[in-house]
């Protein structure tokens, strides 16, 4: 990252005396002012809103991926207004670290149901956690009535120390301070299901089939383990959506079945002056709209920011955060965004038009789908691949960045870990490369003026 000094052209009746920026949001001890010239790397810092121009003699501007830095001018006298409203925090992806502010002592074990290979790295980890690190260990309790782990003699007495909850009944959001997963991507989003608000860090190893998101391998879990416990590794920070759909109450059919949500929190509110039933849901690869079991195309509204901008007629759409983008849309044929880009993708699922492509709205816009007045058949909604329903005239869908995410623990660091993760599981730009010339046919080419193929 690069840094120059630049002045504001502010109040011209401010002394040169006067008292340097301190900016709290970046560097709450530090001064700046002209007597520091500032050199190098930025330490680990967020962008946010920063003070009236009128206040700033001198800033710093910095170049990265992320887009300027909120204090930006354009030529002598104009600038960007400061918006107090400002919050979001556009961070240096390379200076996200994971630090504790206390040593951490429960920990969430996510195991791949129904896998027995699965067994002996769940007993060997849990073990080790107890053992090793004296950890509260919680699992969901269908885990342990596996029937292998019940025969297992030798397993019993820890299995008694264990943790239990159940989905979708006991809440275990506020005691749990790190997860592990062990499987494929489905236990990562299985973890995010279970936090509808903050998400401890999630440390997931590759026991899967595809482990896009699961960069760990087992062989070496004690050490990766240990550092991730004292506080030692990078993280990237896995965007959510924050989705709220409402719905018609339309009699008894509307009703939840048990009435309780992922986290045990009733899974509906009603509202009894404008018959409404609300559902929210945290979502960490994307929402999907499609037609269902319906023969007819899907025929639904897109509004963004209260503007209806297009029609989606086709078998459907995919609203994804950077980290679905590699998942069931770029099986639709949108491109991949790197985890740390704060964009939410919009993907047709076969529209009836050759013009319709993906596009790439900004982080923090508010999506709402609806069912078109002219639609001939409903749509159905699932999110994460989970809680599918069905969506009739007069429901709506809103969509926006959440502002709680997933904070997903990196082996080397977010941008290597996700080209290796393009490589080794989708195969990305992998060929058999092309044989080079012989030096004396390229020079006998060359003479004659052609290229051959």
């Amino acid at each position: 990252t690069e840094m120059e000094q630049e002045k504001v052209n502010g109040n011209k009746e401010l002394s040169t005396d006067a008292a340097p920026y301190r900016c709290s949001a970046c560097h709450g001890d530090e001064d700046w002012g002209r007597s520091h010239p500032i050199r190098g790397r930025a330490k680990s810092r967020s962008l946010s809103a920063s003070p009236a121009l009128a206040s700033t003699r001198e800033f710093r501007r910095t170049r990265s991926l992320h887009g300027p830095c909120p204090v930006t001018t354009f030529g002598p006298k104009a600038c960007v207004l400061q918006n107090p409203q400002t919050i979001m925090h556009i961070q240096d992806p390379a200076s996200q670290r994971l630090t504790w502010n206390k040593s951490p002592k429960s920990v969430l074990v996510i195991k791949k149901i129904r896998d027995a290979s699965l067994l002996q790295p769940f007993k060997e980890l849990c073990t080790y956690l107890m053992e090793e690190n004296g950890m509260i260990v919680y699992v969901e309790k269908k885990v342990l009535e596996d029937p292998a782990l019940v025969s297992d003699d030798h397993f019993g007495p820890m299995k008694r120390r264990f943790c239990t909850f159940r989905e979708d009944y006991d809440d275990i959001s506020n005691q749990i301070d790190l997860i592990i997963c062990l499987g494929g991507d489905g236990t990562l989003l299985y973890a995010s299901s279970l936090f509808q608000g903050s998400v401890p860090p999630v440390m997931a190893f590759h026991l899967g089939s595809l482990g896009f998101l699961t960069p760990f391998n087992f062989e070496n879990f004690q050490s990766q383990v240990a550092q991730v416990i004292q506080g030692n590794a990078a993280i990237v920070l896995r965007s959510r959506l924050k989705v709220r759909v409402v719905k018609e109450l339309r009699g008894k059919k509307a009703a939840v079945a048990n009435g309780v949500s992922e986290n045990g929190v009733p899974a509906a509110a009603r509202d009894a002056e404008v018959g409404k039933q609300v559902m929210q849901y945290q979502v960490l690869n994307e929402v999907v709209v499609d037609r269902g079991p319906s023969s007819y195309l899907s025929d639904v509204d897109v509004y963004l920011d209260g503007h209806l901008i297009t029609t989606v007629q086709g078998d459907g759409v995919i609203v994804s955060t950077p980290t679905g983008s590699t998942a069931y849309a770029a099986a639709a044929g949108a491109s991949m965004i790197h985890p740390n880009v704060p964009a939410v993708m919009v993907t047709p699922i076969c529209p009836h038009s050759l013009s319709f492509r993906p596009i790439v709205v900004p982080a923090g816009v508010e999506l709402k789908i609806m069912l078109s007045p002219e639609a001939r058949n409903t749509a159905w909604v699932s999110f994460d691949g989970r809680k599918r329903q069905e969506i009739r005239h007069g429901d709506s869908i809103s969509i926006t960045t959440s502002c709680y995410p997933l904070p997903s623990v990196c082996v080397r660091d977010p941008v290597s870990d996700w080209f290796e993760s393009l490589a080794q599981c989708l195969h990305w730009n992998l060929r058999k490369r092309q044989a080079r010339f012989p030096e004396d046919e390229a020079g006998d080419g060359d003479e004659e003026g052609g290229s051959g193929s």
